[in-house]
């Protein structure tokens, strides 16, 4: 069920932060390498990773098996430290610690039904979600990022630091 809201209530949330975000100069530099790091995350995760179709296991996911997830959470954590309110990081934050637990536990069975014996092995070699980090062969697909239309994130990225960026101006 949360599944099924997670992006509208991220709507929802990204409206709330930005009402109640007091970016500062500093704060803009301390989050910023955290959220481009999320961001940059998701990308190469985006363009490893072809749903259903086969079990991905290159790339980021070689690290961890939610880099979508965990660069997600980067950029919320990234925009939390950006915002300056104690209040819009917790709408960041506390929504991240509810959703992402079970949205990971249902793609993960989802996944063990159809890839059963291949997603054993690989749960048994790479953590579910804190990264191990290793050297893995190049696997990023443009052609693959834009299928999974990770360019929105980037897009909201974009939109949600120029915002950050004009009310910083404006305070």
């Amino acid at each position: 069920m949360i599944q099924r809201f997670r992006v509208p209530l991220g709507f929802a949330i990204a409206a709330a932060v930005l009402y109640f975000a007091q970016p500062t100069g500093t704060l803009l530099l301390l989050g910023l390498p955290i959220a481009l790091c999320g961001a940059a995350l998701r990308g190469l995760a985006a363009g490893v990773i072809r749903k259903d179709a086969a079990l991905t296991t290159s790339g980021p996911y070689a690290w961890t098996r939610n880099p979508l997830y965990l660069g997600s959470f980067l950029l919320g954590v990234g925009f939390a430290v950006m915002s300056g309110s104690w209040v819009a990081a917790s709408l960041i934050i506390l929504p991240s610690l509810v959703v992402y637990p079970n949205v990971i536990h249902n793609e993960e069975a989802h996944l063990a039904r159809l890839f059963p014996e291949q997603f054993r092995e690989y749960c048994a070699r790479v953590p579910r979600f804190f990264p191990r980090f290793r050297q893995v062969p190049k696997s990023f697909s443009s052609k693959q990022y834009v299928a999974n239309r990770e360019y929105q994130t980037a897009l909201g990225f974009a939109v949600m630091l120029a915002i950050f960026i004009v009310k910083w101006r404006l305070i």
